[in-house]
């Protein structure tokens, strides 16, 4: 899974997770105050989704401020921003029983998300479709998505 993000100082950023889960909780992370990309990606380094939801079910500002860059303070507002909020497949009640997965969105496609990361980069969103569409064509429907939007700048650099 991929996530593109764009900053005036920055340009273009892509991330990539493991599952859709792992990108959900970089998301929803990012939702608190403070949390930025570099400090949503040290607490995923050190908790799963499905870990962070224990700790915050359990408020457990310990887990939370192991991650590298999470002071004690920012901890606690992770956990007090989080409570009651879907984390990963599965989310915690306040007695630390595992809840009922929330519905999500429904699985993004390979294509989809190649569309996506090529429109972080600035492309137009007719142009990234057009240029996915072409390399999906030449790679094949299991084509991976890094692949497609490798596939689709070579063909723009054209």
């Amino acid at each position: 899974r991929v996530e593109t993000q764009w900053s005036e100082s920055a340009g273009p950023r892509l991330y990539g997770f493991l599952d859709a889960d792992e990108r959900a909780a970089f998301i929803l992370l990012q939702s608190v105050q403070g949390v930025g990309p570099k400090a949503a990606l040290a607490v995923l380094d050190v908790l799963t989704p499905a870990a962070l939801a224990e700790a915050v079910a359990r408020d457990d500002k310990a887990q939370v401020g192991r991650a590298s860059g999470v002071g004690p303070k920012l901890a606690q507002r992770i956990l007090v921003e989080l409570k009651g909020k879907p984390i990963g497949a599965a989310s915690f009640s306040a007695s630390g029983v595992a809840a009922a997965p929330a519905p999500g969105p429904a699985p993004v496609s390979a294509a989809g998300e190649a569309v996506a990361a090529l429109m972080g980069l600035g492309v137009a969103e007719m142009q990234a479709r057009r240029l996915v569409e072409q390399a999906a064509a030449a790679l094949g429907p299991d084509a991976a998505v890094s692949d497609l939007v490798r596939a689709g700048l070579k063909e723009m650099g054209r």
